[in-house]
């Protein structure tokens, strides 16, 4: 069963599409990394581990007791393991959107519910997938440097540190490991915004925390990393709403939407060069920017658009984390309708409903 569910985390799918072979290479996959996976006290303990290696182990470790002092997250075997999986990725994800309209599409699960993408452990396997679906829908493949396997491994080892985000900076590092663990916290099967929303909230709070007390260098350092990234994402989200605006206007026709959503995806491109001209040739999102497309939009708004929610339910519960766990614990039990409800009330006009 823990199997089966590593499976369906990694992106599988329940419906005609799916076979045997999708599920064993979620499975073989998972297989692979875990047996490649050593304690890091082991890692500390080889002489032939490069020192810069065994520093960002050993600030993970101070990571992980923080997360469970600090920020009442899971105490477990997750995160203790390090494994280098030889390639920039731990899975590659396939996402997919129609070609007026920013819904993903959905891939549900027989344990887990449904989800807006379909994960590979190899590129070449995820991109073969992609191009067999409709030649009518936008379609993107990206690489996704962690997943969680919500504790459900932790009995043999838990989801391990990984050679795919270990040297990341600093405050980026604290966030993903907060943001993976906060899946093991709550979540709420079927409903992608609200999983990674929640998880989303927990990074922002806890990654605020850590650097609060780390070093002048690690802050400063994220400062710079985090700014071009908000000015990313507000430059990606003012797009994402003229998109929508497009797709809603019962005025136009389809071939006017065609050609509507082509300026608009030309004027990002064009206004993405110009914002990058301030970041002295940093070009982390180049890749993110050739490919976008409604599917991309689609994915990135699944990890923000409930966020205004969270945050004011973590107010509501005197920033207390552990009220707020029980809170959003609350949230997931709902029913997706009602759920919603109470997120729009909690922060009314948070995002466009566009995704599901």
């Amino acid at each position: 069963m823990a199997l089966l569910l590593v499976a369906n985390l990694v992106g599988g799918c329940a419906s005609t599409d799916a076979g045997p072979g999708y599920y064993w290479q979620s499975v073989a996959g998972h297989l692979k990394m875990m047996n490649a996976a050593r304690p890091v006290k082991d890692w500390l303990a080889d002489p032939a581990t490069p020192p810069a290696l065994q520093q960002r182990l050993l600030l993970a470790q101070r990571m992980r007791r923080f997360a469970v002092t600090e920020l009442g997250l899971p105490d477990n075997a997750s995160y203790q393991h390090y494994a280098d999986l030889q390639r920039r990725a731990a899975v590659y994800n396939v996402v997919a959107a129609p070609e007026l309209s920013l819904k993903l599409h959905n891939w549900c699960f027989p344990v887990a519910g449904c989800v807006g993408y379909r994960g590979y452990f190899d590129e070449t396997e995820a991109k073969a997938f992609a191009a067999t679906l409709p030649t009518d829908m936008d379609v993107s493949v990206y690489p996704v440097p962690a997943y969680s396997t919500l504790g459900w491994m932790n009995w043999a080892g838990g989801d391990p540190l990984l050679n795919t985000f270990i040297g990341y900076p600093e405050g980026e590092l604290a966030r993903l490991l907060f943001h993976e663990l906060a899946h093991q916290v709550v979540y709420a099967p079927g409903d992608t915004v609200f999983n990674e929303s929640f998880a989303t909230a927990v990074e922002r709070i806890g990654g605020a925390r850590w650097l609060a007390q780390a070093d002048e260098t690690a802050r400063r350092t994220y400062t710079e990393f985090d700014g071009r990234r908000q000015a990313f994402r507000a430059h990606a989200l003012t797009t994402r709403q003229r998109l929508q605006a497009v797709y809603d206007d019962a005025a136009l026709d389809e071939e006017s939407k065609r050609q509507a959503k082509a300026e608009t995806m030309n004027d990002f491109r064009q206004r993405y060069e110009a914002l990058k001209q301030g970041w002295g040739g940093y070009k982390g999102y180049d890749a993110w920017v050739a490919q976008a497309s409604n599917a991309t939009f689609g994915a990135q708004a699944a990890y923000d658009q409930w966020v205004p929610a969270f945050e004011a339910l973590f107010a509501r519960e005197g920033r207390d984390l552990i009220r707020f766990y029980d809170a959003v614990r609350a949230l997931a039990n709902l029913s997706a309708k009602d759920r919603r409800a109470a997120l729009q009330a909690l922060a009314p006009g948070a995002g466009p409903d566009f995704i599901h």
